[in-house]
């Protein structure tokens, strides 16, 4: 398990339907957080996201949601507006607040009952049972539920997903967090030795199918399936402007790159979000960049890892053999 890490001034919470096999989590920052943006799978599904890129007006965001349900999922966000709104939460329109909630949802309808999404019931219940803790829990929770990654010889051959946290402190009280629901059509790699630990596997061989060589030996007739996507959040509590909050959002995708290979394909909707509270110091963006690239490869690693198995898709942890590439 995660050790349990706080950011000052963030809440996390999860809410799920195993039976479903999907669910939500909410990043909550009451008091506001600059927000950016990078968008780089083709095939996205999002909710309130042009207002974080530079020239919008608003400056703060009241929260984050990650889902599942595809584009139904999206629904969810309603009831993080709901919650944010009862507690006098938003940007002050005179006649009244409103949240700003930017949300984005990934395809995990192929498990469970593809007619029960998360809705605004979940995204309220989410806020009801987050907490300060930021990393502790992973695996099989909240937008995490319903994931899977290894998509290339369909949904046989498919492992499990989940939902990964990480948390460095660079300097004292100065911290870069990530936090990532993985469904990814590629698979996911350590790293460090280029290993792959979860993905498709080539049945009954017991060895992973190796999505980037089968993808070489394919390059006229392969269309995939559109049903996948990494969506991540990157909290700092140091002091950045929009500019930079939306310049850690892109280099983010560095550390998705080199834990997902291949990723930001056309049948991805890889999205990553930066949050910064403002609650530490001025910070160098080049250097919270380039931890919070480091924090997604670690929290996407840790997502497969933590990851149990739902239905009939395995997880890393539960194969009682392991699969070599």
């Amino acid at each position: 398990m995660n050790e349990s890490k706080e950011i000052p001034g963030v809440k996390v919470g999860h809410a799920q339907d195993f039976e479903a096999a999907t669910g939500c989590t909410v990043v909550l920052i009451p008091e506001g957080a600059v927000c950016g943006i990078d968008q780089r799978g083709g095939a996205p599904s999002t909710r309130q996201t042009d207002s974080l890129r530079q020239m919008h007006l608003v400056e703060l965001v009241h929260a984050v949601l990650l889902t599942g349900g595809s584009a139904f999922g999206l629904a969810a966000a309603d009831g993080v507006m709901h919650w944010l709104e009862e507690r006098h939460i938003g940007f002050d329109m005179g006649v009244m607040r409103v949240p700003i909630v930017p949300t984005a949802a990934l395809f995990d309808l192929r498990i469970g009952r593809a007619d029960r999404r998360p809705d605004a019931v979940m995204g309220y219940a989410a806020c009801d049972a987050a907490t300060t803790d930021f990393s502790s829990r992973a695996g099989t929770i909240g937008a995490g539920t319903g994931a899977t990654v290894g998509g290339i010889l369909g949904s046989a051959g498919r492992m499990k997903g989940g939902l990964g946290t990480a948390v460095i402190e660079l300097v004292p009280d100065i911290f870069v967090g990530a936090l990532f629901a993985v469904n990814c059509f590629g698979d996911v790699i350590n790293p460090a030795s280029g290993q792959i630990l979860a993905g498709a596997r080539k049945l009954p061989e017991g060895t992973f199918a190796n999505t980037l060589q089968m993808l070489s030996k394919m390059p006229h007739s392969f269309t995939g399936a559109m049903t996948n996507t990494v969506v991540g959040v990157i909290v700092t509590n140091a002091k950045l402007t929009k500019g930079e909050v939306n310049k850690v959002a892109q280099m983010a995708h560095d550390g998705l790159a080199r834990a997902v290979r291949p990723a930001h394909t056309m049948f991805d909707g890889d999205t990553i979000f930066a949050l910064s509270t403002g609650k530490g110091q001025i910070a160098n963006v080049n250097v919270i960049g380039s931890f919070a690239a480091e924090a997604s490869a670690q929290a996407i690693v840790n997502a497969v890892q933590e990851a149990t198995s739902l239905g009939c898709v395995p997880a890393l942890r539960d194969l009682n053999h392991s699969f070599k590439t």
